[in-house]
């Protein structure tokens, strides 16, 4: 009874190895022929495209674009064209799959104008050129202090918050200090003192 109990297992322990592999096989097989195993697409470049060259060039490859928000602005590069792509250029793909893609925005993003009203020409110009400003004309004007008065650009006047786009040239206005009491009775009681004494 014991020989015949462990034939019959040996038998079952048999039937279901060959079962498991033959599914194992059948599952492999199905696997390769659905998800076209070993069948790639390189990616191509995509710089540079607009969005309708982009459908066009990635549908003939049977590839999908997915637009992500925008990048910063590239003056590189055309308005609405790609600047950037997940996969890389010759990256291995397979079918169907997505292509991330990055766009150049029309222009640069616009920054509010920080506070440099009342502030030294000193202090005021490092503040805007480190938002992303450039400084045009420094002009003065007669003022009781040496502080920034005005920003303009194109002539227009700026108020601290208001938004324009990164790299606008912003001109300053700056007193001169020469209506400030205090330094001209100091000049004019230093130059009466070189006078007593010559």
């Amino acid at each position: 009874m014991k020989s015949s109990f462990t034939a019959n297992l040996v038998k079952q322990v048999l039937y279901a190895l060959l079962v498991l592999i033959t599914l194992t096989f059948l599952l492999f097989w199905w696997l390769k022929t659905t998800t076209n195993h070993g069948q790639q697409i390189a990616v191509p470049d995509l710089s540079k495209m607009t969005v309708v060259q982009v459908d066009d060039a990635l549908q003939e490859l049977g590839l999908r674009a997915e637009i992500m928000d925008s990048a910063n602005y590239n003056p590189q590069y055309p308005k609405y064209s790609v600047i950037e792509q997940v996969p890389r250029p010759g990256h291995m793909v397979k079918q169907d799959r997505k292509i991330y893609l990055a766009l150049n925005p029309s222009g640069y993003v616009k920054i509010s104008i920080p506070k440099v009203l009342g502030r030294t020409l000193r202090q005021g110009q490092p503040t805007l050129l480190a938002v992303g400003f450039k400084i045009g004309t420094v002009t003065t004007k007669p003022h009781i202090s040496d502080q920034v008065l005005e920003l303009r650009h194109k002539g227009i006047k700026l108020a601290t918050g208001d938004k324009l786009q990164k790299t606008s040239v912003i001109d300053i206005v700056v007193g001169d200090g020469s209506l400030n009491r205090f330094k001209t009775q100091k000049k004019d009681n230093t130059k009466e003192n070189e006078d007593g004494e010559n």
